[in-house]
């Protein structure tokens, strides 16, 4: 089953691609999420290593039960042919109140019906005070008026 975009990727195509990898994750859907990978898709997220849609999902459901209110913003970085590189920000807070940003950039490899074959993730988490927010849009899909990463100096 085809996701398109397909690559290679423009500038465009590749925008188009990273916005929809933020729109499922800001779903909070593990098994919606999981349906852009490629069945054997293999991840590196943080130190954990990843293998399959099965173990994909069973990754999302642990970590938006660890990562309370997540709210997530992609940007692309850069892009070549099937590759696409990103650069991210997501708020969250754990069960005792605390809020986060965590701080990474992404690695991704499509296939040739735009299935993510290859994630490779580097996150960095920072506990911020409650004023320090930036993502205040409703749970669920970044509104297309919010400011970009760039835009918010992130």
């Amino acid at each position: 089953m085809a996701r398109p975009p397909l690559p290679p990727f423009n500038a465009e195509t590749a925008a188009q691609k990273a916005r929809a990898a933020e729109d499922a994750w800001n779903s909070r859907d593990p098994a919606r999420v999981a349906q852009a990978y490629t069945i054997d898709s293999r991840w590196r997220n943080r130190a954990e290593f990843i293998n399959g849609r099965d173990q994909i999902e069973a990754f999302l459901t642990r970590k938006w039960a660890k990562e309370i209110e997540y709210r997530l913003i992609k940007e692309v970085w850069a892009w070549q042919g099937n590759r696409i590189a990103v650069r991210f920000a997501y708020e969250w807070r754990d069960d005792s109140g605390q809020w986060f940003r965590s701080y990474g950039n992404e690695n991704w490899e499509f296939d040739e019906e735009g299935l993510m074959r290859e994630r490779h993730a580097s996150i960095n988490d920072l506990p911020i005070k409650d004023e320090d927010r930036k993502f205040h849009w409703p749970l669920g899909r970044r509104p297309d008026d919010h400011p970009s990463l760039s835009e918010l100096g992130l």
